[in-house]
């Protein structure tokens, strides 16, 4: 996008200029802990000559290593879009990695006298608290900053879906993109979206160079990028001519270039999918670990709640506190899941099947609360201990939706390559419940084809104020 003015580089160097100071506050503030806080025995009599320079420069060195760090992860891009919680696990690799490399240049430096190595493992604690409370209060300014100027970038979007009215509802509530949405022109014959405001309708894409000579747009986005091989290279030659720039919404069951895997057998290609990143031995160890440790911290903090819960329900309603349903897990394979009742029990008598909508008249008093705050799916904690799940991954769906879905959804069956998750992908971006299925699977395919313990990480901090179409 063209920002037409110097406001994001002014935030990447304020950005580079606050982890600065964090690191160097940090690192001393450990030097102070360490030596005159009295809080840690000194193991002699007197200090090291020039204590506090020697340290100085020392830091200085880190945080030089620390913000090339960051610059390689890409931590000072602008503009930053989203919500903070998406960086601090980049934040913390950086930090780890930039510690790492300070301890091997102070090793093999070797400083007379030698850097203390309590003072080292202190600094790595307190400089991660001061750069993520550094960078929370540059991430709010930079917003405050953001709804103050003017919005620069006019954006013309080519489609009326619902991905078009998702996109008009992203650039507006985004105040450091600055972008405004001037028009839309419409793909084919479907009717727009509600969503999309009818005075914004500038024609069909037949219209698209009357409409570009006439007001030039600074961005172009199309959301259908199967318009055809001559449509779509007659609009980027149009885009370049006029100096506008064309993004293109891709479509994830068509273009998955990251997956693509070639072989050669006695010297014949072999084009095929390459393999999801838990199919790797060491990646399914270390989720495995995630999930245990995870589970059996869940049960015990949560052990009291769930028993404070269960009186709740008995008292609010007849019949059990657990509710127990059949699940598809990894493989296809069947398995029985736990969560906490929030329906009458009569809630699918005669062998009806439906799932949850708002205001759904089948839920309880207490249900409607423990949907709402995502307690209900509590005892699926068990099901992590027991191998059955995941704390993430793809939601598990009932045998009688996954024989109908995957027989009209492309790819619906590849959801089940790895264990269903307690939370998801999919689930924090509010497509849970009665929502569109379609939706869902490229949610969980993204997510497990870009699996890591970071997006993990990420998930499970987004499940904490994921509310969204949780009736």
């Amino acid at each position: 996008m063209r920002i037409k003015d110097t406001s994001d580089v002014l935030a990447s160097c304020a950005a580079i200029g606050g982890d600065a100071l964090a690191v160097v506050g940090g690192f001393m503030l450990a030097v102070w802990l360490r030596f005159d806080s009295g809080l840690l025995p000194l193991f002699y009599d007197s200090y090291p000559p020039r204590l506090y320079t020697m340290y100085f420069h020392g830091a200085l060195l880190t945080a030089l290593v620390f913000c090339s760090t960051f610059q390689a992860l890409g931590l000072y891009v602008r503009p930053q879009v989203g919500v903070f919680g998406d960086r601090v696990p980049r934040l913390i690799r950086g930090i780890g990695v930039g510690s790492l490399v300070a301890v091997a240049l102070a090793f093999i430096l070797r400083t007379d006298p030698p850097f203390s190595r309590l003072t080292a493992v202190l600094a790595v604690p307190v400089v991660t608290l001061l750069v993520i409370l550094e960078r929370w209060l540059l991430f709010h300014w930079e917003i405050r900053l953001a709804r103050r100027r003017q919005r620069v970038n006019r954006v013309m979007i080519i489609g009326t879906d619902a991905i078009a009215a998702r996109l008009l509802h992203a650039l507006r509530h985004e105040p450091r993109l600055r972008s405004e949405v001037m028009a839309f022109l419409r793909i084919g014959d479907a009717p727009p979206h509600a969503d999309i405001p009818p005075e914004l309708l500038r024609g069909v894409l037949d219209d698209v160079r009357a409409v570009i000579e006439r007001d030039p747009p600074d961005q172009v986005i199309l959301t259908d990028a199967g318009i055809g091989h001559q449509r779509m290279v007659e609009l980027i030659l149009l885009c370049e001519q006029h100096l506008t720039m064309l993004n293109i919404v891709p479509d994830l069951f068509r273009i998955m270039t990251d997956t693509v895997d070639l072989q050669s057998i006695d010297g014949i290609p072999l084009l095929g999918v390459r393999h999801w990143p838990l199919d790797h031995f060491w990646n399914r160890l270390l989720k495995r670990m995630e999930d245990v440790l995870g589970a059996l911290l869940g049960l015990v903090l949560a052990g009291p709640l769930m028993l404070l819960i269960a009186v709740w329900i008995r008292r609010d309603s007849p019949g059990p506190v657990l509710f127990r349903q059949q699940r598809c897990g990894e493989g296809g394979r069947v398995f029985t899941l736990y969560k906490l009742r929030t329906m009458r029990v009569d809630a699918e008598t005669a062998g009806q099947r439906a799932w949850t909508v708002a205001d759904d008249p089948r839920r309880t008093a207490a249900g409607t609360w423990l949907r709402r705050l995502n307690l209900d799916e509590l005892p699926q904690l068990w099901n992590v201990l027991r191998g059955e799940m995941s704390l993430v991954g793809p939601r598990p769906e009932r045998p009688c939706f996954v024989e109908h879905f995957k027989e009209d959804i492309n790819r619906y069956m590849w959801r089940h390559v790895s264990k269903p998750g307690l939370t998801g992908w999919a689930q924090v971006n509010g497509l849970r419940g009665d929502t569109d299925i379609r939706e869902r699977v490229k949610y969980d395919l993204y997510y497990l084809e870009h699996w890591s313990l970071a997006f993990d990480f990420k998930i499970m901090a987004k499940t904490l104020l994921a509310h969204r179409n949780a009736y």
